[in-house]
């Protein structure tokens, strides 16, 4: 509890769901159900909590931006390498439960911090709430770890790095738009970077252009490019 009181700079009432959102699916703890109890769920809901914040936070800053720009700026913000920044930045190595065995948390492919930043995000906003959430994030992660407009002339145009990369080990690299779940009526598209006819990553968004963005930056992450 004085760990996190530190690190976040707020007292935490449900404690498990912070001990929930360290704990990485490699220490995963099986529940009498037969489900197993990880961060991963956490992953999930505090990646979306992240990007409404961080679009609303956008938005405001740039209020004569079209939709596509913002898209851009959030996606560089979001990205897994930052989120892995802040994550070793906060210390994050030194409280989240992994395998060593299975996951090695200094490599340039290791998401633990990203997924662990993101999880907590989720835990703080169950606990807390969307606005305290918000207000956590605005305050004490971005204006004082993420310098928006230096970000803004920064140039992040993973498809192209992926394609070059394929260019010179001589892969064979194509995007393929995939059906959604929600059918074919669906205004989403989903995209997925195939290289040498395997499956790597996929991104989905309303744009065909930013879902491939979204899937190539995947791809180059897991890839480490």
């Amino acid at each position: 509890m004085k760990v996190l009181k530190n690190l976040l700079g707020f007292v935490p009432g449900n404690l498990s769901l912070y001990k929930m959102a360290f704990r990485h699916k490699s220490m995963a703890i099986v529940l009498k159900n037969g489900s197993k109890s990880s961060n991963e769920r956490l992953e999930f809901l505090g990646d979306a909590v992240l990007g409404s914040v961080v679009a609303e936070i956008l938005f405001k800053i740039y209020p004569y931006k079209d939709e596509g720009f913002l898209t851009e700026m959030r996606s560089k913000i979001v990205r897994r390498a930052n989120l892995n920044q802040l994550g070793k930045k906060l210390g994050f190595a030194e409280l989240i439960e992994f395998d060593p065995k299975t996951i090695n948390v200094t490599s340039n492919h290791s998401s633990l911090l990203g997924d662990g930043f993101e999880a907590l995000i989720g835990a703080i906003y169950l606990d807390k709430g969307y606005d305290f959430t918000k207000e956590f994030l605005s305050q004490r992660i971005i204006k004082p770890h993420i310098d928006i407009h230096t970000l803004e002339l920064t140039e992040t145009n993973f498809k192209s790095k992926l394609i070059e990369w394929c260019q010179r080990h001589s892969k064979d690299i194509t995007f393929e738009l995939i059906s959604n779940e929600e059918g074919e009526n669906s205004k989403l598209f989903t995209i997925q970077v195939l290289i040498d006819g395997e499956g790597m990553a996929s991104g989905i968004d309303y744009s065909k252009k930013n879902a491939e963005k979204f899937a190539a930056e995947k791809t180059c992450e897991a890839l480490g490019i």
